[in-house]
């Protein structure tokens, strides 16, 4: 196959008269001449063939020629393309044209610089000379359409299936051949057009190309093309397998060489591509200073080369432009040349970050690690914590201290795949993914990349993005990661990534074996204070125009907005509260009414109103059946009552305020072994059999789920029946089991800090949960009394209070 140019050569015309001799006279001006409906304009051409179907560039220079062009635009008409049959002849006649043609359509006229005519014609079908005419200013014929005969069945469709089978083999031979036209070929439906199509690229003698036009059956149309296309097949073959590598390089080089001129001869006789030049030449310095690698490069140069070969109104100049682009401003070799000063390191983190003591030095660790093995593959460290207690700003800090550039990838409510892979560059506006676009942004390869929100990513039809980060968040593979868009690998080894998640339930298995999981707990009281005075009063000072000497806070009023107005683990609502205080501040102080505030604690109500917490303990446990419980919950810790109640009935136990199949269970095994104890606790069996025993969880908005509250459930269930009331300041936390065990249970620390929130002097746990006293806070230890049960009756005998005692007249 060949790509070839078609010129049209000079002809000054004559009259001529052969087979089909003109039998009727028109008038001889070329500027209002109308012709009848079957005739048209002819055009003839040598060295190349129109077939229905096809596009061809033509140059148009002799006067008769030039006035059958000028003729077809100006009344929008079509032309017929006719052959030459003796090549040499400068002004040919209906003697020197073949018989059967093709009407064409003229796409495009277009006048260069230099004065030549250029045009762009489509074909649309065959046509046979029924007569010329003569006395027009141009060839003009009375013609025949040549309808095409329909074509199907299964030897046709054979056919057609060999035809493109020998068809994509040839393009795959051909070296400088389009990418798409296999997939333009295995297109076409039709069996005319398959064989038009495929025989305008075969590199045919003209007059073997006229033969094919000429064919009208089908199917031996078909055979012939395929007899062709199989010749050429051969000959490339032979041509692949013979001579050596270097000859074959060279070869392929100078066609390309001589394929380039052509193209800047077309475009500069169509005038176009005059101001592409310089574009290509600058992306060409970039892609040299981009640094990439070798493999990298290379498919970049021959994206540029295709750049290069593509005109500039070409839709897809634009996209391979774009991509180009994409490729060289990607930090392929940038460094920000690390230098990790653990001394600095520790100053930053102690400067930015109050408390969280066991993570700073986690994070200390892991720089030490980084500075004496820099080469090594560093984990993903995954911050997990309630909202608010630093977790974001622990990356930054972690950027600060290592000098290196932040970059932050909200993973948030992302549903598609092609967010993090990036979308192929065959959709219009494809983009890369996330993570390319952020190391874009960065600058840097060796950037600290925060993925914030890792347990949010969402699953839809897009496909699984947190399966796609599996491949990202690995040290074994993410030197290889392959974004959609670029189609090349990008080395990610070298960014510290550290992810943020506010629980782990939400995070597939094989993710979050990818991470070391490091938790942030809640603050306690004094550790907010101490926030509050060291950053959160400043900046909300800052922020709403304030100065120290304008307004001040007091310790006191601080301690009331933490206690009264604020029940989180984190610190972000204590902002917003303080920044309500001063927004109050500002407004007096903007109004001229005062130059300096003092807000103390009986100032506080009135700014925010009524107090939004308060200890509810005692009246909600002072009658039997009412128990404290402990929960976790993502925002934190927080408690729990259960309310048991015992009304006439048949032994059905009820359950209400949506509870989870767990924590219905855990009810269930509660008063089983209430049951089994009967005799222990001193009940009737009969009881049982004659009531039914409702128990309540309060918030019953808010579902409720796990097995950490058997104890408490046990304890209101036996402090009903036997009448006993628990005390009101101990809360407790703990799965039971049948036997009476109780089990160890998850979030102790965030319990233990909701429980000291609340107002709890006594909190019981677990016996097998002494291994987390080390993460409870040091004041937090000191401000409870703890009972640590093995069995469920060390909890009745910690939690209830004396048996009632009646008298007599009482």
């Amino acid at each position: 196959m060949a790509n070839i140019t078609t010129e049209l050569l000079d002809s000054t015309g004559r009259d001529n008269s052969g087979p089909a001799a003109a039998t009727s006279k028109a008038p001889a001006s070329g500027d209002a001449v109308q012709l009848p409906a079957d005739v048209m304009p002819i055009l003839p051409i040598r060295n190349n063939i129109l077939f229905p179907g096809v596009v061809v560039p033509l140059s148009v220079a002799r006067p008769r020629s030039l006035a059958a062009i000028q003729h077809a635009v100006r009344n929008k008409s079509a032309i017929g393309v006719l052959l030459q049959r003796v090549a040499e002849i400068d002004d040919p006649g209906a003697a020197d044209l073949h018989a059967i043609g093709t009407i064409g359509a003229i796409l495009r006229y277009a006048t260069a610089p230099d004065g030549s005519h250029h045009v762009i014609c489509g074909g649309d079908r065959r046509f046979r000379i029924v007569e010329f005419l003569d006395g027009y200013p141009f060839l003009a014929a009375r013609v025949e359409a040549i309808d095409e005969p329909e074509a199907t069945g299964p030897e046709i469709e054979a056919r057609m299936l060999q035809l493109k089978t020998q068809a994509v083999e040839a393009v795959k031979l051909i070296q400088d051949a389009p990418e798409e036209l296999a997939a333009t070929l295995q297109g076409i439906a039709s069996p005319s057009a398959l064989a038009f199509v495929i025989a305008n690229f075969l590199d045919l003698k003209i007059e073997e190309k006229q033969q094919i036009l000429e064919i009208n059956d089908v199917s031996e149309r078909l055979d012939r093309v395929i007899w062709f296309l199989a010749h050429r097949l051969e000959v490339l073959r032979l041509s692949r397998d013979i001579g050596n590598r270097t000859r074959e390089t060279m070869e392929g080089r100078q066609r390309e060489f001589l394929l380039r001129e052509q193209l800047r001869t077309i475009q500069k006789e169509l005038g176009e591509g005059d101001d592409s030049g310089q574009e290509t030449t600058s992306l060409a310095e970039a892609i040299a200073k981009a640094k990439m690698p070798a493999d990298v490069e290379k498919h970049a140069r021959k994206e540029l080369a295709r750049l290069e070969r593509m005109s500039d109104a070409s839709g897809e100049s634009s996209m391979v432009r774009t991509y180009l682009e994409w490729l060289t401003e990607l930090p392929w070799s940038a460094e920000s040349g690390e230098t990790i000063d653990i001394a600095k390191a520790r100053e930053v983190l102690e400067a930015d970050h109050f408390g969280l003591e066991k993570i700073k030095r986690r994070i200390i660790e892991y720089l030490a690690v980084r500075k004496l093995n820099p080469e090594g593959k560093a984990p993903i460290l995954c911050f997990v914590g309630p909202p608010g207690v630093g977790k974001t700003s622990l990356g930054q800090s972690i950027a600060r201290a290592t000098g290196r550039e932040f970059a932050r990838v909200s993973l948030g409510g992302v549903h598609d795949e092609a967010e993090i892979r990036g979308h192929r560059r065959t959709y219009i506006g494809a983009l890369p993914g996330n993570i390319v676009q952020a190391l874009r942004k960065a600058g840097k390869r060796d950037c600290v990349m925060m993925l914030d929100e890792i347990d949010k990513l969402g699953r839809g039809i897009q496909g699984d993005p947190s399966s796609a980060l599996l491949e990202v968040l690995d040290p074994a593979q993410n030197s290889t990661f392959r974004d959609n868009y670029l189609g090349v690998p990008f080395d990610l080894s070298k960014v510290l990534f550290i992810a943020t998640a506010n629980q782990l339930d939400t995070i597939p298995g094989p993710l979050l074996d990818r991470m070391e999981i490091i938790r942030l707990s809640g603050y306690t009281i004094s550790e907010k204070m101490e926030i509050a005075r060291r950053y959160l009063v400043p900046r909300q000072l800052k922020e709403n125009g304030l100065t120290g000497a304008q307004c001040e806070i007091t310790d006191a009023a601080l301690r009331a907005i933490v206690t009264d107005y604020t029940r989180e683990a984190g610190v972000r609502n204590l902002e917003r509260e303080i920044g309500s205080v001063f927004r109050h501040a500002a407004a007096r102080v903007a109004e001229g009414t005062t130059q300096r505030i003092r807000i103390d604690a009986g100032d506080i109500a009135e700014i925010l109103g009524a107090s939004r917490f308060e200890a509810e303990l005692a009246q909600r446990t002072s009658v039997p059946g009412v128990a404290t419980g402990l929960a976790w919950t993502p925002v934190g810790g927080d408690i729990l009552f259960i309310e048991a109640t015992r009304i006439p009935g048949n032994g059905k136990l009820i359950l209400t305020g949506q509870l989870g199949d767990v924590m219905k269970e855990s009810a269930q095994a509660a008063l089983s072994l209430v049951k089994s104890k009967h005799a222990t606790l001193g009940l009737d069996p009969k009881l049982f059999e004659v009531s039914d025993i409702h128990v309540h969880v309060p918030a019953g908005a808010t579902p409720k789920d796990g097995p950490s509250a058997g104890v408490a459930m046990f304890t209101a269930l036996s402090s009903l029946l036997t009448d006993r009331a628990v005390r009101s300041d101990l809360a407790m936390t703990g799965e039971i089991s049948l036997r009476g065990l109780v089990l160890p249970v998850g979030g102790i620390k965030e319990k233990v800090l909701a429980a000291m929130l609340a107002g709890i002097k006594t909190v019981m746990l677990p016996a097998r949960n002494r291994k987390d006293w080390e993460d409870i806070p040091e004041e937090t230890r000191a401000a409870l009394q703890f009972v640590w049960l093995e069995t469920v009756d060390q909890a009745l005998e910690t939690a209830l209070a004396p048996a009632r005692v009646t008298t007599d007249g009482a």
